[in-house]
């Protein structure tokens, strides 16, 4: 396991010596998506007196993506809960290995082991609608279609919501998806899986093999692959039950 950066212990020093350290609830955000992908759930966590921090990630490659994670997490005072959304899934496995990281919550999300890469598990099951609809720019980023966007990213919100996560959506570089993680971060900390039973994206039958290997507390929801968005309560309640976990095993 690494070691504790500088910044780090010096963020938690100082909230140590007034005596307020809180619990933070570190979002990261999936492939075609940016940190308003959480924007329904941060309002909830803040209202249980945790502290949120959004990353925004360039998709640009794990390694990348991972350094920016790492960033804000090292910006918090305390214990972090590391939560990731698809794609965001494959970060935290990697950046979850940060000592200041105490629990990791999965939506609808890849969770590979050390030596596979996010896509590898999903890859023995049938693939999905999702998997279509899909532009590649010349330098090899991808982008979902509107259609894509309305008919299997998001297909359980509205119309009019639907075409912002189109219009606004980040482009991911496509090799990102074959890189292979060197760490398991849910190895050795508790973990949580919500599992989004109508995706259309990652399917829902890999999202509980994911689960089961990583003996993952479970939660079931029938929404598309952005549950954060249909359904943020029952995500933020995941979150919550991580942060009072944590909370607990600390008293």
């Amino acid at each position: 396991m690494p070691s504790q950066t500088p910044a780090a212990s010096s963020a938690q020093r100082n909230a140590a010596s007034t005596g307020a350290v809180t619990t933070s609830v570190v979002l990261v955000h999936g492939a075609f998506a940016d940190g308003s992908s959480w924007r329904k759930v941060i309002p909830l966590l803040q209202a249980a007196g945790l502290r949120v921090a959004a990353v925004q990630n360039p998709l640009t490659s794990l390694a990348d993506d991972v350094e920016f994670t790492r960033r804000i997490i090292e910006a918090q005072p305390g214990p972090v809960v590391l939560v990731g959304h698809s794609w965001g899934g494959a970060v935290i496995t990697q950046a979850g290995d940060h000592p200041q990281v105490e629990a990791l919550v999965y939506v609808a999300a890849f969770a590979p082991q050390a030596g596979e890469a996010g896509v590898d598990v999903v890859k023995t099951f049938p693939p999905m609608p999702g998997k279509e609809g899909r532009i590649t720019t010349p330098d090899g980023f991808q982008l979902l279609t509107p259609e894509s966007v309305r008919d299997n990213f998001a297909q359980d919100l509205d119309p009019a919501e639907a075409n912002l996560i189109a219009v606004t959506q980040g482009a991911v570089r496509a090799s990102a998806f074959e890189e292979k993680v060197s760490v398991q971060a849910w190895r050795d900390k508790p973990c949580w899986y919500v599992v989004s039973e109508a995706d259309r994206m990652i399917n829902p039958d890999a999202q509980r093999a994911l689960a089961r290997r990583m003996g993952a507390t479970v939660t079931a929801l029938q929404t598309s692959h952005v549950p954060m968005l249909s359904q943020p309560e029952a995500v933020a309640a995941t979150i919550v039950a991580a942060a009072k976990s944590i909370e607990r095993s600390d008293c």
